[in-house]
């Protein structure tokens, strides 16, 4: 929590102000994601009805083994290659329990000590296409761009697709803005608002912050942290008018 509270501290300080939130209350919480288990488990058992998720077997090495491996997501995240969709994952599925709403963890198992991921199943050679606020008319092909992902892992949590979507969506968020990095996530998010029958936000994808060799800036470079920055004594003001 003390990270949380560290967070939310620097951002009021750089100058962002919210109405709703984790510290502030709101009508659409809780706002902690480790509180939303029982939303998004109903989301996974709406796709599981629905029969657009099935359980996978593969290891990260059996994917990064497969012939499509060498075709990269975003993030190095190799495309899945289909390996548990195509060998009888229809039965595998009326046969494996959905994560509880409440309890002690434990992944939904196919078999006994089997762990899994629960995978999307996205259609096969359709375009998803949308117009980003900034980067303008996007379109990404299921089975080429992305493949089957994840929508909740074998930890026993939902993954960041399945996560974001549902809490946007019923937190009744109409524009959403972030990093151009992301621009790949959004494809795959707008299947699940599709599949979940809600309207979707409105996208906007800023471009990425990079030091000076434009190498993007990530939480390993802790000296451009903002909480750095204000302890070296920058301010709010300078910082935004340098960004």
């Amino acid at each position: 929590m003390e990270f949380v509270d560290a967070m939310m501290e620097d951002l009021r300080w750089f100058g962002f102000d919210w109405q709703e939130g984790p510290d502030c209350g709101g009508p659409f919480g809780p706002y902690a994601q480790s509180e939303r288990r029982k939303v998004y488990v109903a989301a996974l058992n709406q796709l599981r009805t629905a029969g657009l998720v099935y359980p996978c077997t593969c290891t990260r090495k059996d994917i990064l083994t497969a012939a499509r491996a060498p075709h990269a997501e975003d993030e190095g995240e190799p495309i899945y290659p289909g390996t548990c969709r195509a060998r009888g994952a229809a039965h595998e599925l009326s046969n494996a329990s959905p994560p509880a709403e409440s309890g002690t963890p434990g992944s939904p198992h196919p078999a006994p000590g089997t762990r899994i991921n629960w995978r999307f199943r996205v259609p096969e050679g359709e375009s998803v296409c949308f117009v980003d606020g900034n980067c303008g008319a996007q379109r990404f092909v299921a089975g080429k761009d992305f493949g089957d992902f994840v929508v909740w892992r074998q930890a026993d949590v939902p993954s960041y697709q399945l996560a974001c979507t549902v809490d946007d969506a019923t937190m009744r968020i109409t524009e959403v803005v972030r990093g151009a990095d992301l621009l790949p996530s959004t494809a795959r998010q707008l299947l699940l608002y599709r599949a979940l029958g809600w309207t979707p936000p409105q996208f906007y994808h800023c471009a990425l912050m990079t030091d000076e060799a434009g190498v993007r800036l990530a939480k390993r470079h802790d000296a451009l942290s903002l909480r750095r920055m204000r302890e070296a004594g920058q301010s709010p003001t300078s910082l935004r008018a340098g960004w």
